[in-house]
């Protein structure tokens, strides 16, 4: 009996453990699906956290380039890569202000790389940029121990005779900001690098320019005049529209023979000029100095209602548009480079920044907006 009780109990105290057993594989079970699962779904969030990651910087950096560019645009006003210079005479009775001189003004940077390597007498060049219808870049060689610069160009539409009068400023900086400025006036035409043979000594520039093996040189180009690269022109405003003008501007030695009243129901600044009080509207032929005949010809003709305007004019018309306050040249300007222009989102947000084309800088911006939410 006793036998029995006992075999009992010990039969019953296997069961329970069996089944404690049991219960601690099965908790060990679910705590390791738990876990496992765990882990997935820290792998799924921490998937999604670097994507949304790497989403925020990738919007954060189209951001960063849109901001950059409008700052460079709002520079631009101050001093913009290609930065026509506006000057202005007054009359004795102080009525107006009227255009007097005007100059072409961009700037060129490079970084050339490995510059402590370069080999002697081999030309490294930077990259052609287009400005006012002709193409620029700079050079440096390593020349009998010193530092060559160059600046060169040429027209991008052929051209035979050809010359382009420039003031040229060339400099480098060194890593404790320090600057070598060279000054050159210079006419391009059948030369078409202009430069320093010897800018700077190669054992100073090695010692005290490179960054990282690297040097950074700018050049400030001033186009005080231009001739032979006009391209065909529309319209006629030499003297055989003598019969239907009543004035002769003059632009350096060319004239144009214009109407008052339509040229004063085109620009305000026409108009207090040849019908204001200014000495010049008692005169037949007004002298406009400092601008390029051929650009004021393109202006004339947009004025005339001619579709004159293209890639390589639209700032110079622009430029004169904004000086003589002409809002329908302005506007055709605006409208082309919204239709038309092939130049970079950042070209043109500074020119609408500079002539305050609102249509053209809205385009820019929204267009800037949808790339960031795309990126």
């Amino acid at each position: 009996m006793a036998s029995n009780e006992t075999r009992n109990m010990k039969s019953g105290k296997e069961t329970e453990s069996a089944v404690v057993l049991e219960n601690i594989k099965s908790l060990e079970k679910l705590m390791l699906a738990v876990a496992i699962e765990t882990e997935e779904i820290k792998n799924r969030h921490e998937q999604k956290f670097n994507a949304l990651s790497d989403r925020l910087n990738s919007i954060e950096a189209s951001i960063s380039k849109l901001s950059n560019a409008y700052e460079d645009a709002q520079k631009s006003k101050e001093y913009p890569k290609e930065e026509p210079i506006n000057e202005f005479t007054v009359s004795s009775n102080n009525t107006t202000n009227v255009p007097s001189k005007t100059m072409k003004r961009f700037q060129l940077k490079h970084v050339f790389e490995d510059v402590s390597n370069f080999e002697e007498n081999k030309y490294n060049y930077s990259q052609w940029e287009n400005h006012y219808n002709v193409k620029w870049n700079m050079s440096v060689t390593r020349h009998n121990k010193h530092l060559c610069f160059f600046i060169d160009c040429e027209p991008v539409a052929p051209a035979d005779e050809w010359s382009i009068r420039t003031k040229l400023e060339c400099k480098v900086v060194s890593r404790n900001h320090d600057v070598v400025i060279r000054t050159w006036e210079s006419c391009y035409g059948k030369c078409k690098t202009w430069g320093f043979l010897h800018f700077l000594e190669w054992e100073e520039m090695n010692k005290w320019y490179l960054v990282d093996g690297n040097l950074t040189v700018e050049a400030k180009v001033t186009i005080n005049e231009t001739t032979g690269l006009e391209k065909m022109k529309i319209r006629k405003f030499d003297e055989s529209q003598k019969d239907v003008s009543d004035v002769i501007l003059v632009v350096r030695n060319t004239k144009f023979y214009v109407s008052k009243m339509y040229l004063a129901a085109q620009s305000s600044v026409f108009k207090t000029l040849l019908l204001g009080n200014f000495s010049e509207s008692k005169k037949s032929e007004v002298p406009l100095n400092g601008i390029e005949p051929d650009d004021f010809h393109y202006f004339l003709e947009v004025l005339y209602g001619e579709s004159a305007i293209d890639e390589a004019n639209v700032e110079d018309i622009a430029l004169l548009a904004d000086m003589y306050n002409a809002p329908t040249a302005i506007r055709k300007c605006e409208e082309f480079l919204l239709e038309k222009s092939k130049k970079t989102f950042k070209r043109k947000l500074e020119i609408a920044t500079r002539y305050k084309l609102e249509n053209l800088e809205e385009k820019c911006l929204s267009e800037a907006r949808i790339v960031s939410k795309d990126s």
